[in-house]
C-alpha cells in the first residue's frame, strides 16, 4: 500500500496491482522461515498467473526489483517491460554498502521497535527520524495504516516482524540474478536516486551493461526510498520508461 500514491498517479494509463510478498504483511510465512529470494520471484509469478495477467509491466523497488528480475529469468517473456528502482542485484565482488562487515541491516532490523501504543504514536515516531522522515506523508501514512496489526490490549505491532526482516536481509546477497542478467530479454529501466547511499551511478551502469535491452536513469532529488519520497516524480519516470511499450 505504500505504493498507492504512485499507483494513483498512473491510473489514467495503467491498471495497477501490488504484491504482498511472503512474510511482509498479511501474506503467509514460508516454511522454516526460508527467505531465499527466488521465493519472491515465485510470488510474483503466482500473482501474474492467479490474476490472469498477460505480459504485464513490472515495477519493483529494492528487493522487489530483484524479485522481478529473478521472475523474468525463471520464466522469460513474463513481463512486457520492467522498471527497477535500486534493485538489490550486485556484482559478486560488490559493491554493497556494509559488505564485509556482517549485515548491519539485519542487525538493525532485530533491534527495531515493533510495538507502539497506537498508529498515531508510530506515525509520530517515524516522521521524526530518518529514513522515514524523508517519505511522502501519504506513503508514510499508508505504511503505518496497513503495516501494523492491532493487538488485544489496544496497541499495534509491525506485521513484518524484526526477525522476518532480518532473514530477508541475510538472504539479500545469496541469489544469482546478476549472473543471469544477459538472459533477460524484455526492456528494462534501471533507476537510482541521485542522493542514494545504497546505489551509485556506476552500479546502475554495470547492470545496464549486462542487460540486453536496458537503459539507466538517475532520478535527482531522491534517495533509496525514491518511490516513497516523491511519488509524482517517480510516476513520471515510470510513465516515460513504459511509453514506447504502450499502455496496459
Amino acid at each position: 500500500m505504500v505504493f498507492a500514491p504512485v499507483a494513483r498517479l498512473l491510473q489514467g494509463q495503467f491498471h495497477c496491482y501490488s504484491v504482498d510478498l511472503r512474510g511482509h504483511g498479511d501474506s503467509g510465512m514460508p516454511p522454516e522461515m526460508d527467505f531465499d529470494w527466488h521465493g519472491f520471484a515465485r510470488d510474483a509469478l503466482a500473482t501474474v498467473d492467479g490474476m490472469g495477467l498477460t505480459r504485464p509491466f513490472g515495477v519493483g523497488h529494492s528487493g522487489g526489483g530483484a524479485g522481478l528480475l529473478l521472475a523474468e529469468q525463471a520464466r522469460p517473456g513474463t513481463f512486457r517491460a520492467l522498471y527497477l528502482f535500486e534493485p538489490i542485484v550486485f556484482p559478486p565482488a560488490g559493491p554493497f554498502p556494509g559488505a564485509g562487515n556482517g549485515n548491519p541491516l539485519a542487525d538493525s532490523a532485530r533491534r527495531r521497535r515493533e510495538v507502539f501504543d497506537s498508529r498515531q504514536g508510530a506515525l509520530d515516531n517515524y516522521a521524526s527520524k530518518p529514513p522515514f522522515d524523508q517519505l511522502d506523508p501519504e506513503a508514510l501514512r499508508a505504511y503505518v495504516d496497513h503495516g501494523f496489526a492491532d493487538l488485544d490490549d489496544g496497541r499495534v505491532r509491525l506485521k513484518c516482524r524484526g526477525e522476518t526482516e532480518a532473514s530477508v536481509y541475510e538472504n539479500s546477497l545469496a541469489h544469482d540474478a546478476y549472473d543471469h542478467l544477459p538472459e533477460v530479454r524484455c526492456p528494462v529501466t534501471v533507476a537510482c536516486g541521485g542522493g542514494s547511499e545504497t546505489f551509485r551511478a556506476e552500479l546502475v551502469e554495470a547492470l545496464v551493461e549486462h542487460l540486453p535491452h536496458a537503459r539507466a536513469e538517475i532520478v535527482a532529488g531522491v534517495g533509496h526510498f525514491g518511490p516513497l519520497e516523491d511519488p509524482r516524480l517517480l510516476a513520471r519516470s515510470i510513465r516515460s520508461a513504459f511509453a514506447t511499450e504502450g499502455p496496459d
